[in-house]
């Protein structure tokens, strides 16, 4: 049994790392041919293709996806630790389970992710749910056959998440949720360190991809009809520093930009590194979208220092509007806290004064939410829950202006979109995203999914789109 231990989790030294390729052993291909599986997945999108992983290695071990979890002989939840709510909803679904497991004695049931890399909800894991089937950590989920197999053969709860990472592991099987749109790890873990965060703990310290298995990953995808990348990491502007000398991301947007992938994205950035040589590729490659998360957390630089972000918010609005002199219709959305320990009403103001420069396309806001390990749960937090609550409602609806306002500036526009689907609820109508990454729904009289195709905008809402395909 391996549980994980902060004090290793954080440790960062100049050890270098292997790179392995992915084999699943023969004994355990097919070896659970008719059994069905279930898979949850809380979080960002590296647990998204982290669940795309798992899924290409059940499917290898036979196992066939089920969307109902009452189908199922093994259920997996794919975890996230970055906010208590995220917790909250896991915990609460193991408790939904718990009562199925009661009826139906032989389900399997795994928790995996980064909510497996905490110490606290390990050692709960261990205390409280003895009747889950195994437990794998982000370092690890490549071993689920190898955990699985020992937890049958067993009949005891195994806890198998390494503090420390592990080597990079490519050719992992992969099971996208997308034809058209696909997800690429370029690097893993962060060293930022931000007081309030847990990621560096559970994702480990910085690593990058092989500029070689990246390329060749997508070059595969070209091949296979996908239209879209989105380049990941949980700083992705970190990508090369670990490896080489004289080749970042601004050296790997040019090189994707040249496999003619027609559309690259990527998240998720922070300021501190993100360079002029990156503003630069962006502008000058049209397949690189014109849509960059920016997240800036809070306009306070008090508050910005107590976060340990490393830039203030001057430094911050000379970034964004660098980028937006630069970079054609470029669109930028941002992440912000509200809340944070010791907030105040002058903090707060100054993050709406920030909102209300940058005009942002899209934001994600959050309440400060603790998480146990990290420098800031240790502040003195002497802001109610109410005073929390009321100053969110006020941010949310100050960004929902800026949302609408920006997309009624594309009504009577034609812009480019990739067709995902057919909408459910109107024959004649789909669906997709922009290349500044707004939902589009509109109508078209011929069938284009998995096409980019011109729509001329017609109407816009807060969160969306409407329009037709202008296709002669």
């Amino acid at each position: 049994m391996q549980l994980p231990n902060y004090r290793e989790a954080k440790t960062r030294d100049k050890r270098e790392y292997q790179t392995h390729s992915y084999h699943l052993l023969e004994k355990y291909k097919k070896k659970y041919e008719g059994k069905t599986y279930f898979l949850k997945t809380y979080g960002c999108q590296m647990n998204e293709h982290d669940s795309e992983n798992i899924m290409g290695i059940l499917e290898e071990m036979g196992f066939r996806f089920v969307d109902s979890m009452e189908d199922a002989d093994l259920i997996l939840l794919n975890t996230c630790s970055i906010r208590e709510n995220a917790h909250n909803k896991a915990f609460g679904f193991l408790g939904r389970i718990k009562h199925l497991k009661e009826t139906k004695k032989d389900l399997m049931v795994g928790l995996c992710g980064c909510m497996a890399q905490e110490e606290v909800v390990a050692n709960t894991i261990k205390e409280k749910y003895p009747w889950l089937t195994f437990v794998i950590g982000t370092h690890n989920f490549y071993q689920l056959p190898e955990v699985l197999e020992e937890a049958l053969k067993t009949k005891t709860l195994q806890i198998e998440v390494y503090s420390r990472e592990q080597d990079l592991i490519e050719k992992m099987p992969s099971n996208r949720k997308s034809k058209y749109k696909a997800y690429v790890n370029i690097i893993y873990g962060c060293d930022k360190f931000c007081t309030y965060c847990i990621v560096p703990y559970t994702r480990g310290r910085q690593r990058s991809r092989k500029k070689e298995d990246i390329l060749k990953e997508i070059e595969s995808l070209v091949k296979e009809g996908y239209q879209e990348v989105t380049l990941l990491g949980q700083n992705v502007n970190a990508y090369g520093k670990d490896l080489y000398d004289n080749y970042s991301l601004a050296e790997l947007l040019t090189d994707v930009s040249k496999t003619k992938i027609k559309r690259i994205r990527f998240m998720t950035s922070h300021p501190w590194d993100f360079t002029n040589e990156m503003i630069d590729v962006i502008a000058k490659y049209d397949n690189i979208m014109p849509s960059i998360h920016l997240p800036v957390q809070s306009g306070s630089n008090r508050i910005l220092k107590l976060m340990g972000r490393r830039y203030t918010k001057e430094e911050y609005l000379t970034l964004f509007h660098k980028m937006k002199e630069k970079i054609k219709n470029c669109a930028i959305s941002t992440d912000i806290i509200v809340g944070f320990p010791g907030e105040t009403e002058e903090d707060f103001e100054e993050t709406l004064d920030l909102v209300k420069t940058c005009k942002y396309d899209n934001a994600f806001t959050f309440l400060y939410s603790p998480r146990v390990g990290t420098p800031a749960a240790k502040l003195e937090d002497n802001v109610s829950k109410e005073e929390k609550e009321a100053r969110l409602y006020r941010l949310n609806d100050l960004v929902n202006t800026y949302f609408l306002e920006n997309n009624k500036k594309l009504v009577g526009k034609t812009i480019p979109v990739l067709v995902e689907g057919k909408s459910l609820k109107k024959k004649g109508e789909y669906f997709g995203y922009s290349d500044t990454q707004k939902l589009v729904n509109f109508t078209s009289d011929k069938d284009y999914e998995g096409e980019i195709v011109p729509v001329l905008i017609t109407d816009a809402k807060t969160w969306s789109l409407d329009g037709k395909v202008s296709r002669s």
